[in-house]
C-alpha cells in the first residue's frame, strides 16, 4: 500500500505537464489507500515536471507551520535552514537553465537530476506535514478501534524523527552535489516571485476539495449560515468580516463555498462575489478579481484609482457577500487600503475570509474568527472510504 500523499504528489506531477504547468498539493493527508494501478502512467510523467515550480513550492512549504513545528520539536532547525539556503541558491538560476536546456543537453540532464531530488524533497515535506497532522488526529480523536490503530500505526515519534532527519540530510547532500555543477553552465541569477505558483496551486486545490465533498461539517455550515443571515442591527460592523481559520486540508474553501451557495444565503444578498487571494494581496490584483467575479470584466487596463472607483460603483447601495479565499497577507496596511472601497455596500454586507493564519484573522475580522477543527474519527473513516 502507498499513502495518499504519494498519490497526490505523483498526480500533481502529471498536472504540471498537462495543465499549463499548474500543480497541486492537495491536502487530504490523513487518509491512505492502495493505488498500484495508477503508478505506471504517473511515473512516466514524473520527469516532465518543471524544476523551478517545484523549488518554489518547496521553499513555501519550508515555512509551513507543521514543518516549522516538527523541526523545532526535534532540533532540526539548522538542517532545514541549510536545505533552504541551498535551495535558494539553485532556484536563482533555474529560470535561465530552463530557457537554455533546449540548446544544451548537459543542462537538460542537470535539470532532470535536480528535478528528481526536488520531487523527493517535496515528498519528504509532505510526509512531515502528514505525520504531524496524523498525530494531531490521534491525539484529538483517540484511536481505539483496531482499524484506526492500524491506520495510524506509523506514528512512532522517534522512528519518524530519525527517518525524516536522515532524509533531510540526504537531500541536502544530493542538492550540494548538483549545486556544485551549476557553475559549469554559466547560468545567470534572476529574482523570482512564487506568488503565481501559490495561486495556481490554490486553484487546482479547489477541484480536489470539491471532489472530496463536505463530510462532518454540517454543524459548522449551520453556524456560519446563521451568522450570515442574521439581520443587520444599528452598531454592527460594516461590512462584517468573518475568518474561517484552520490548517491546510481541513476544507476551509469547501465549507465557505458551501455556505455561500446555500439557498437561504443567496436569497439574503443582492450580490455574491469571490476572489482567490493567495499571497498576492496587492490592492490592484485583489480588486480586479473581485470585479471580475461581480461583472465578468477583467479591467486589465485600469489603474488602481480607476479600479477603486469602479468597485465602489458596483457595490454602492447593494447588500453583498464576498468570499476572500486563501488569504496570507499579514500586513494590516494593505487591508486598510482595501477596506474603504468594500464599505460602500449597503448595511448588512458581509465578507468571509479563509486563512491558515490567526494573524490574518486578527487584522481583518470584525467578529471572532471561526476556528475549524479536525474531523472526528468516524468522519475521517468516511472520507477514507469515499476516496478508496
Amino acid at each position: 500500500m502507498e499513502p495518499l500523499y504519494i498519490l497526490i504528489k505523483k498526480t500533481q506531477r502529471l498536472l504540471l505537464s498537462t495543465q499549463k504547468r499548474k500543480r497541486n498539493s492537495t491536502l487530504i493527508s490523513i487518509i491512505f489507500f492502495p493505488i498500484k494501478h495508477f503508478l505506471p502512467s504517473l511515473k512516466k510523467k514524473m520527469a516532465e515536471a518543471f524544476a523551478a515550480e517545484i523549488a518554489k513550492s518547496i521553499l513555501w512549504k519550508l515555512g509551513s507551520f507543521s514543518v516549522q513545528e516538527f523541526c523545532l520539536a526535534w532540533g532540526l532547525e539548522a538542517d532545514i535552514a541549510g536545505l533552504e539556503k541551498r535551495l535558494k541558491a539553485i532556484n536563482a538560476v533555474l529560470s535561465d537553465a530552463e530557457q537554455k536546456q533546449s540548446k544544451n543537453e548537459r543542462i537538460r540532464f542537470w535539470l532532470n537530476d535536480l528535478t528528481e531530488v526536488l520531487h523527493d524533497g517535496e515528498d519528504m515535506l509532505d510526509e512531515i506535514e502528514c505525520g504531524t497532522l496524523r498525530r494531531e488526529v490521534v491525539k484529538t480523536t483517540g484511536s481505539t478501534s483496531r482499524k484506526v490503530r492500524h491506520f495510524f500505526s506509523s506514528s512512532n515519534k522517534i522512528a519518524f524523527r530519525l527517518r525524516m532527519g536522515h532524509k533531510i540530510k540526504s537531500i541536502i547532500e544530493r542538492l550540494a552535489e548538483i549545486s556544485s555543477l551549476k557553475s559549469d553552465f554559466n547560468l545567470s541569477e534572476q529574482t523570482s516571485d512564487c506568488g503565481h505558483v501559490l495561486h495556481d496551486e490554490t486553484e487546482i486545490n479547489r477541484s480536489f476539495e470539491s471532489f472530496s465533498g463536505l463530510i462532518g461539517r454540517d454543524e459548522d455550515t449551520e453556524r456560519i449560515i446563521n451568522l450570515l443571515i442574521t439581520p443587520f442591527k444599528v452598531g454592527d460592523a460594516h461590512p462584517l468580516v468573518l475568518s474561517i481559520v484552520g490548517m491546510g486540508g481541513l476544507g476551509k474553501t469547501s465549507l465557505a463555498k458551501s455556505v455561500c451557495d446555500a439557498e437561504n444565503v443567496k436569497s439574503h444578498f443582492e450580490l455574491k462575489m469571490e476572489a482567490c487571494v493567495s499571497d498576492d494581496f496587492s490592492l490592484k490584483h485583489v480588486i480586479q478579481r473581485i470585479i471580475k467575479s461581480a461583472t465578468g470584466e477583467r479591467c486589465a487596463d485600469l489603474d488602481a484609482g480607476e479600479l477603486n472607483k469602479k468597485l465602489e460603483e458596483i457595490l454602492k447601495g447593494k447588500k453583498y457577500l464576498l468570499l476572500l479565499d486563501d488569504v496570507w497577507n499579514e500586513d494590516a496596511q494593505k487591508w486598510l487600503l482595501l477596506k474603504p472601497s468594500l464599505s460602500k455596500g449597503a448595511d448588512g454586507s458581509k465578507i468571509i475570509v479563509t486563512t491558515r493564519s490567526q494573524r490574518v484573522a486578527e487584522i481583518m475580522d470584525t467578529v471572532p474568527a471561526y476556528d475549524l477543527s479536525l474531523l472526528g474519527q468516524e468522519d475521517c473513516l468516511s472520507l477514507f472510504y469515499k476516496w478508496s
